[in-house]
């Protein structure tokens, strides 16, 4: 048998619902419910005051979808083979972002292992996963999800998921999972019906905000908290990928974050390895990654759009919307060590100041940094890469200033090989929800400038089947040649001290920006890029100079200066 609880202080009655018997649940204090069900593989549903069966909120399975009875595990059960995996360190990571649906034709958990060797031989140290719980339909970028607790089952379900990290610590890579707390899908959510698990207190751009404050938010965050250790002992992962933080309104003394640090510190304590948490912060704000004791909410990491934003507007040489202020090699070399654009200057795009510097004391690990991520590859009309837009020799340079940063590198799956294939917005749902997704996608690219007739519909399957790697792309020699170059770029930075140092002041950046040149110096390493079509005169400092890695053939080098190609980059021995 198996002990169900449940918080629902709204309803009068609540029974559990099994093979088409309710069975009343024994009401506990302040709005908890329990009673016993069946073993591993029971089906169940839960009954609100003799109403429809609704899913489990801390179901840790649907197999019959977000709508369907949840399904009892016992994660007792799996027989793991990674009792001897110590965990992997966010300091020194290159991280790799990857969505289990469009990453294979299959499109599962056990589909993905099958590729993980290609990942070892690239170098990277963690998969970060993009959402698995369960959202509505079958596909979808998962940022939509009602069940915090279950695995989406279209990818493998809590098994699948479980087969999965194990293969990865097998082949000593860790797992990052990205959980989104701030908002509700708009298809499966019953919460409401079982309590103030959201509040017209607050509002979001997804309406009532997740109840962080308000009456009955002690439990709320009890279920988020919850949440995240789970993915955490029950799936094995080794970090959690916060999602949009800023979108959280919490006025308590004690935010949610910190607590969550807390907690996820304790249980790494227990587990006797590193756990950490990222978060995806709008707020330009280091006080995210500074520790409890001086103030912070003491998570380990947080991704760096600026840095992103400074690195598309110079490559690909777009300055509309958001990229307005990151045009220019002014911009991208103070990004290159101070992490932020916005640290209290004016935003355009916002119309107003943004941001606060980041301390000096403040190390460049825990910025995640990327020239490619979901978000600013499928947030594009057609979600177009990179690769249709620069040539292969920029995607040279933005690879090389991405992993030899002081930060922590991540790539967007087939970025290493620049991948030609597009990742677009698809979604998976029914009826007039559907429709209003489609309709709605497009007006609102339209409203940025982009032909709504050129928006893939969000609703056809083949939106979804366009946006899966092509992994054929490697057997052909210039997809192979970018593969080879991220690989040599990661194996640099791990054979080369000063490439994995995150000491940000040890970092200085000259660049000309008539001739479209930067060198990022790390002590005696130097990365020296020429932006432009031109060849250029580069000059580095020293009398002389050891080509170490470069994405053209270099002559001798002459002492105190390079010549590069056009739109190539080296990195150079400096003789001190």
């Amino acid at each position: 048998m198996t002990t169900l609880r449940v918080w629902a202080p709204l309803p009068g009655s609540v029974e559990v619902e099994t093979g088409g018997t309710r069975t009343p649940l024994t009401p506990l204090d302040d709005g908890w419910w329990t009673g016993e069900i069946g073993g591993p593989g029971t089906d169940y549903a839960l009954v609100l005051d003799g109403g429809d069966p609704r899913p489990d909120p801390r179901s840790a399975w649907q197999p019959h979808g977000v709508h369907g009875p949840s399904r009892v595990v016992d994660h007792d059960a799996f027989a793991w083979t990674d009792q001897h995996w110590r965990g992997v360190p966010l300091p020194g990571s290159v991280l790799y972002e990857m969505h289990v649906g469009t990453f294979t034709p299959e499109g599962t958990f056990d589909a993905a292992i099958a590729r993980l060797d290609h990942l070892v031989d690239l170098g990277v140290s963690a998969v970060e996963l993009l959402p698995c719980n369960a959202f509505a339909g079958e596909r979808g970028w998962g940022y939509d999800g009602v069940a915090w607790y279950a695995v989406h089952d279209p990818y493998g379900g809590p098994e699948g998921l479980k087969r999965l990290v194990d293969a990865c610590h097998a082949r000593g890579l860790g797992v990052v999972m990205d959980v989104v707390y701030n908002h509700l899908g708009p298809a499966g959510n019953y919460l409401p019906e079982f309590g103030p698990y959201l509040t017209e207190a607050h509002t979001t751009p997804w309406g009532p905000a997740v109840n962080l404050d308000q009456a009955g938010s002690d439990h709320v965050r009890r279920f988020i908290l919850d949440s995240a250790l789970a993915w955490l002992r029950d799936y094995h992962v080794d970090g959690l990928r916060v999602d949009a933080v800023h979108a959280f309104v919490d006025e308590r003394a004690t935010h949610l974050l910190e607590e969550m640090s807390t907690e996820v510190e304790a249980l790494g304590a227990q587990l006797r390895k590193p756990l950490f948490l990222i978060a995806e912060s709008d707020l330009n704000d280091a006080r995210m990654v500074t520790s409890r004791a001086a103030g912070g909410h003491g998570f380990d990491g947080q991704w760096a759009d600026d840095v992103h934003h400074a690195l598309h507007a110079n490559l690909a040489r777009e300055a509309s919307g958001y990229y307005g202020d990151f045009a220019g090699l002014p911009i991208l070399a103070k990004v290159m060590s101070k992490v932020f654009l916005h640290d209290g200057t004016f935003s355009t795009f916002r119309g107003r100041t943004h941001g606060r510097p980041v301390p000096s004391t403040v190390p460049g690990h825990p910025f995640v940094v990327y020239l490619q991520d979901h978000d600013q590859v499928g947030n594009r009309a057609v979600g177009d890469r990179v690769s249709a837009t620069v040539s292969d020799g920029l995607l040279k340079v933005g690879a090389a200033l991405v992993l030899t940063s002081p930060y922590t590198p991540m790539l967007w799956m087939g970025e290493e090989w620049g991948a030609r294939t597009p990742w677009q917005f698809f979604s998976d749902h029914e009826g007039a929800l559907g429709d209003a997704v489609r309709e709605g996608r497009r007006a609102e690219f339209g409203s940025h400038g982009w032909d709504s007739e050129d928006v893939p519909d969000p609703q056809s399957e083949q939106t979804f089947l366009d946006s899966k790697l092509d992994w054929s792309e490697l057997d052909q020699p210039r997809h192979a040649e970018l593969r080879d170059w991220t690989r040599a770029l990661i194996a640099l930075r791990r054979s080369r001290l000063e490439l994995s140092d995150g000491r940000r002041e040890l970092v200085d950046v000259s660049y000309d920006e008539q001739a479209q040149w930067m060198v990022v110096r790390r002590g005696p390493v130097a990365v020296a890029c020429n932006l432009g079509t031109a060849p250029a005169q580069v000059p580095v400092p020293g009398g002389a100079a050891r080509v170490v890695l470069a994405s053209t053939p270099l002559d001798a080098v002459a002492p105190g200066q390079l010549t590069l190609a056009g739109e190539s980059v080296a990195v150079v021995d400096l003789a001190l």
